[in-house]
């Protein structure tokens, strides 16, 4: 592939790193450029990654750059993708979407408008482990589809991240921070979610931070911080997620089984690219670990823009859609609603299941 897309990453943060390093690992991209609200932390961004480092205002008026990748705090999300794309760049965000499915909705109407593609994270499930587990399923390795199970069990944050307030704010709590991941993963191999309902509960009012260089600043907890959800999918299978970041002690659970008419098959975490990825089938005594199937099983976090780039050159369907990433948004929203509630939360939007990974 000759042409390239010309990137700019607005929000030089921790999770930037990863997206500069990979960043010319692939074919279809290119990151020319970064920006901050803080300019003087862009340009040495810029300068470790010999990019041009700018204003947001100005890689936003910039010509040379065709997609930005919004990596900013969760609340900056809605206002930054539409930013973009009334400046005429396609856009990629970190989770969520946005905050608020209202959000959502606008920056996909605004993309529609302008004929733009929004994307979004996580692209973790484009990696060899998700995607060896989609083949298998389609394979028919474990029958028809019955059910999962997802476990994401926490702390929290305040005890190793170095500014972990607004995992505790509104667009945090573990279902938004590491939801994204798991329902993900569950509709890449499951398809689209029909309903919802749940049980949410923010366990401590105050949190105390013990990483450098905030220890001991308080916190004051404005989310639910432990989420137990049951997810009816469209095809059939009923599906449990499990977030807290209450779980003080650990926890032993698996990250992800899906469970079919012949067989299970024990799913990686989805927070990772690669394996193991274990089957037992019907009658079996043992687990097989089955070979990854696909490649980009590394640390290939940018792989879900790199996507994005080339269905913008070539004219596809891109994998990481905006509309998989609202479909997601609803659904951790929808699982606040019916705790608030008391109710099943019936979706209101769907997508496709995207398309698999190539062979590698």
């Amino acid at each position: 592939m000759g042409k390239k897309i010309r990137a700019g990453i607005i929000g030089t943060g921790n999770i930037s790193g990863i997206y500069f390093q990979n960043g010319s690992r692939f074919d279809s991209m290119e990151i020319v450029a970064c920006a901050d609200l803080n300019v003087e932390r862009a340009k040495a961004k810029a300068a470790e990654h010999g990019v041009r480092g700018c204003s947001v205002e100005e890689l936003l008026a910039a010509d040379d750059i065709d997609m930005v990748i919004n990596l900013t705090i969760p609340q900056a999300h809605a206002s930054v993708n539409i930013q973009a794309l009334e400046a005429g760049k396609h856009v990629y965000v970190e989770k969520p979407l946005s905050v608020t499915r209202e959000e959502g909705r606008q920056v996909l109407e605004t993309a529609a408008k302008r004929g733009l593609l929004v994307g979004g994270a996580p692209d973790t499930f484009l990696g060899g482990g998700i995607q060896t587990c989609v083949k298998l399923i389609e394979d028919g390795w474990i029958g028809t589809p019955i059910g999962a199970t997802a476990f994401m069990m926490s702390g929290g944050h305040e005890s190793w991240h170095p500014d972990p307030e607004f995992y505790y704010k509104k667009g945090g709590g573990p279902m938004f921070d590491m939801g994204p991941y798991y329902l993900t993963a569950l509709v890449a191999m499951l398809g689209p979610i029909s309903r919802v309902t749940g049980s949410a509960r923010a366990s401590f009012p105050e949190r105390t931070i013990t990483s450098e260089p905030k220890r001991g600043q308080t916190i004051q907890v404005d989310v639910p911080t432990h989420v137990a959800g049951i997810l009816d999918f469209a095809a059939g299978p009923i599906g449990t997620l499990l977030t807290s970041f209450d779980t003080k002690g650990g926890s032993q659970l698996p990250r992800i089984e899906v469970y079919g008419s012949a067989g299970t098959l024990l799913v990686p975490d989805p927070n990772t690219f690669g394996g193991p990825v274990l089957v037992r089938r019907a009658g079996a005594k043992e687990w097989s670990e089955i070979p990854l199937t696909h490649g980009n099983a590394d640390n290939a976090r940018g792989i879900g823009a790199a996507d994005m780039a080339e269905a913008i050159l070539t004219g596809r369907p891109h994998r990481a859609n905006g509309e998989l990433a609202f479909h997601v948004l609803e659904a951790m929203h929808g699982f606040h609603d019916a705790s608030e509630q008391g109710v099943h939360y019936k979706m209101t939007s769907s997508c496709e299941r995207p398309a698999p990974m190539p062979l590698r």
